[in-house]
């Protein structure tokens, strides 16, 4: 298994996931996070990025570090990055420093599959059209035409990115370790929506 730093700077957002083989944009402008992009653009451009709770200081258990692919730092003093999907890691312990951002123990061995070639046979053409459906109904937009040039893995990974889901939901998804269970977990969460929401109530799939 490839090695990676076993303590990483942590960027907390709630309601925000991603997933390895994904590329998330991000508008910097906190001066703690400031801080943190260009202390990781001057060693390795590796960061963590994790889910924050309801309270600020109480993170989710689980993030997945990226690498920063692109940036460029604007007039204003905001830093715009693309934050490329390597890995998802397992907090372990918070390490104490005395910067303005935070910095974390973390251990990747419970998501090793991530490192590997995707070998699973997966039929996605059910979730596909449920979650076409669901996102049209949502008033969600998504580019279908440039999502089909997508291999399967980095499909479901961005459907599961970019569902318009609750915060505990897109944690659910992120923890699903292989994608077969991910792609599974997505499509129980949709079908709930479907079935159960008064949004969808006398709507049917065509």
């Amino acid at each position: 298994m490839k090695s990676f730093p076993d303590q990483i700077p942590i960027f907390p957002l709630s309601g925000v996931i991603y997933f390895p083989k994904t590329t998330l944009p991000l508008n910097i402008f906190e001066q703690r996070y400031l801080d943190l992009v260009n202390d990781v653009i001057r060693k390795d451009k590796l960061m963590g990025m994790i889910q924050s709770k309801r309270k600020d200081k109480e993170l989710y258990k689980v993030g997945c570090l990226g690498k920063i692919s692109d940036f460029k730092k604007s007039k204003d003093g905001r830093i715009l990055i693309n934050l490329t999907g390597i890995t998802r890691f397992e907090v372990l312990q918070e390490k104490e420093n005395s910067k303005l951002y935070r910095e974390f123990k973390v251990d990747y061995k419970r998501f090793s599959l991530d490192l590997k070639p995707t070998l699973e046979e997966i039929s996605t053409e059910s979730l596909m059209k449920k979650t076409e459906f669901f996102f049209k109904k949502s008033g969600f937009l998504l580019n279908w035409q440039e999502f089909e040039k997508l291999d399967k893995v980095q499909k479901i990974n961005t459907l599961a990115m970019i569902a318009p889901v609750t915060n505990e939901e897109k944690q659910k998804l992120l923890e699903s370790i292989s994608l077969k269970e991910k792609a599974r977990t997505l499509e129980d969460i949709i079908n709930f929506y479907l079935h159960e929401s008064d949004f969808f109530n006398n709507q049917t799939i065509q």
